[in-house]
């Protein structure tokens, strides 16, 4: 039977009521999923996509993303990769003036743990005076989570890609609730940071000296496997770290060994930090491709969301950020939330996290939801993403590796933007955690990306013609 021959069929594109309704009626339908491009980004659409750069460069890019190989090879203090003038934070830049309860909550619990200021109203006079230089973790090879200010007497995982040579940084994971992440400074907040350099660091540092090197990817694979999705849920990562920690931890610092197995094993977000130093390395690994339109960043500082984009260099392209949509802790709500905060979206950035969601069904219980919710979340982000996870693998999907390489132009393209589980801050200073949920990342920031792309390329309407070169 040919095309022509066949029985009429009316093809029905967009909504899906008219569709229903000729099937009602008995009448065949091809129905065909399509949304238009997001307001204003047509010409910009048409712009990257005629670009003969953009297929290799993102080839490039994500196989440079998708065959990082993280280790975690060490602990070290702050200091030794810091200036002792120069506080990171989260997020894309940002001033104190701008800054919002959590992040100088978080700064100013800094401040005391470094004895640079002898209380609350000192330390922000000091801020404000400019007393320390605030820097984005992301630009000096780091992240951090929620508020993710480093000082220079904190200890970081240290994370080196074995495949392609990157090396990044992140924060010990202080737990949850009164935290000084979610920009809590309180008496028993700088007693625990106070114990976590004197005790949690050294420890973990002899302990990485006897055990070499960890294979993060392997681990994280695994735990994917076991019902973590490496964002808000790192149960089964925690425990595998564990395992492969303990014997050394008890050699290494037997004085102090049940003190840090402890607080470890007490903490089921300890992983937390080492995966996303692991993604941030992976996501580093495919970053200065010319013409490549895959995002390399998501990070929000509890004012602006920003992306970063391979072919753009290091320009953050930035959104307001939203107030996270999730359960509360105790008698809190919505009216306590603050805007979205953390450099932990970089687990989604590199297909873990909300992208992921569907290897982790007990996830729900943290942020709302069904299950089916999660397995939605998942699936829907293979439309705006280039590739499938080669080692991160989704048992419930058949094995289907996780959606990774958010491309700006199929946002654009879709409509959709990035799916993020979060923890939700207080937004009134050293309040601390006060619930965990989704949130959906400003449109702008994407939008904004994309037509820098456009500005990068030459139009293909123009006498000029397009740019012929191709990444190497």
């Amino acid at each position: 039977m040919t095309l022509l021959s066949a029985p009429p069929r009316v093809v029905t594109v967009g909504a899906g009521l008219l569709d229903e309704s000729l099937r009602a009626q008995a009448v065949p339908t091809v129905p065909v999923s399509w949304r238009p491009p997001l307001p204003g980004t047509a010409r910009a659409l048409v712009t990257v996509l005629a670009d003969p750069r953009r297929q290799a460069a993102n080839e490039l890019a994500v196989r440079r993303l998708t065959s990082a190989r993280p280790q975690l090879v060490r602990v070290r203090r702050a200091s030794e990769v810091l200036d002792e003038d120069t506080f990171l934070h989260a997020g894309p830049p940002i001033e104190w003036e701008r800054a919002s309860g959590p992040m100088r909550g978080a700064l100013i619990g800094a401040m005391l743990l470094e004895g640079r200021a002898r209380d609350e109203r000192a330390a922000e006079r000091a801020l404000a005076a400019g007393a320390v230089a605030l820097r984005p973790c992301h630009e000096h090879g780091a992240v951090g989570p929620m508020a993710g200010v480093v000082s220079p007497s904190m200890w970081l995982f240290e994370v080196r890609d074995d495949e392609h040579g990157g090396t990044a940084y992140c924060s010990l994971n202080e737990g949850l609730g009164k935290v000084l992440r979610y920009g809590a400074y309180g008496p028993e907040v700088l007693e625990r940071l106070r114990w976590m350099d004197e005790v949690l660091g050294p420890a973990l540092a002899a302990t990485l000296e006897r055990t070499g090197p960890i294979d993060l990817r392997s681990l994280m694979a695994q735990a994917l496997q076991m019902g973590d999705e490496l964002h808000n849920r790192n149960r089964a990562a925690t425990s595998l770290l564990l395992r492969e920690l303990a014997p050394a931890v008890v050699e290494a610092a037997p004085d102090t060994a049940a003190q840090v197995l402890r607080f470890v094993n007490g903490n089921d977000h300890f992983f937390l930090n080492a995966a996303m130093a692991a993604a941030k390395v992976s996501t580093d690994a495919a970053r200065d491709i010319p013409g490549s339109s895959l995002v390399v960043a998501m990070a929000r500082n509890g004012t602006d969301f920003g992306v970063q984009v391979s072919g753009l260099g290091g320009r953050w392209f930035t959104g307001p950020a939203g107030v996270p949509d999730g359960l509360y802790l105790g008698a809190y709500g919505p009216g306590d939330a603050n805007p979205d905060i953390g450099d932990s979206t970089i687990t989604e950035t590199s297909g873990l996290g909300g992208f992921a969601m569907a290897a982790a069904p007990a996830i729900v219980r943290f942020v709302g939801g069904e299950v089916a919710d999660a397995v939605r979340a998942t699936r829907s982000m293979y439309e705006i993403t280039l590739a499938e996870h080669p080692a991160y693998q989704i048992p419930g999907l058949g094995f289907r590796g996780t959606p990774v390489g958010i491309d700006v132009t199929l946002v654009a393209r879709t409509g959709l933007l990035p799916v993020v589980n979060t923890g939700i801050a207080g937004r009134v200073a050293g309040t601390g955690q006060v619930g965990a949920g989704l949130v959906k990342p400003p449109v702008e920031a994407f939008t904004a990306a994309l037509l820098a792309l456009a500005d990068e390329i030459s139009d293909p309407f123009d006498d000029q013609g397009p740019r012929t070169s191709s990444p190497q």
